[in-house]
């Protein structure tokens, strides 16, 4: 059984119990920071919907409302706490000194437009909100930016996986077993192509 495998077997129940609850709950709180598996609930959950089990559209409403306001959170702790708050009380909910330097070193890279893909990588979401709010980034620009990136995020997975569960029966069994490495190298593929476009884009203008 694959680390992704694991962890579909381990969600189900919650989503099976309570449903889209479930969903809100673990991805709003994945994204400001706890360390929990909120890809996976979304993949789980879309494989449900696939199968009759859940409704689409409610479920990838919730996903993008859930990841909105945990980022925003996420923001507003790091902008008001600041990050001596976060060195002294994260370690506590699994943001240590080392995880927000790496998060820290990629925004000083990229900038800004980092927020837009950073839902498709496990530490730069979980932390994102976090270090935006703690470098002061403008919240408006932070909201626009995060919307989007969740508006993808969720897209990508939560349609994807649906519509591949609808059109391959086998898909429920099969997906888990693809293992996360693949899933890894689809993701890294989807934001290769969002960069592309963003790239162009602001040639263009």
């Amino acid at each position: 059984m694959t680390g992704l495998d694991q962890y579909l077997t381990a969600v189900e129940p919650y989503l099976r119990e309570y449903g889209y609850a479930a969903v809100f709950a673990d991805i709003f709180l994945e994204s400001f920071g706890l360390p929990l598996p909120g890809e996976t609930m979304l993949i789980a959950g879309a494989l449900l919907a696939s199968q009759g089990d859940m409704h689409i559209l409610p479920l990838l409403g919730t996903i993008w409302l859930a990841a909105v306001l945990g980022d925003n959170l996420g923001y507003a702790i790091g902008f008001f706490g600041g990050r001596r708050v976060l060195e002294r009380y994260g370690p506590y909910v699994g943001v240590t000194e080392l995880r927000l330097k790496k998060v820290e070193a990629v925004f000083r890279r990229y900038g800004g437009g980092i927020v837009i893909v950073a839902r498709f990588f496990i530490l730069l979401r979980q932390l994102n909100g976090l270090v935006a709010g703690t470098a002061a980034m403008p919240f408006r620009r932070f909201v626009v930016y995060n919307a989007l990136g969740a508006g993808l995020w969720t897209a990508a997975w939560g349609l994807g996986v649906y519509y591949l569960g609808q059109q391959i029966p086998s898909a429920f069994s099969w997906i888990p077993r693809l293992g996360s490495g693949v899933l890894v190298v689809a993701g890294f593929a989807m934001v290769a192509l969002l960069l592309l476009w963003l790239f162009r884009y602001r040639h263009r203008h």
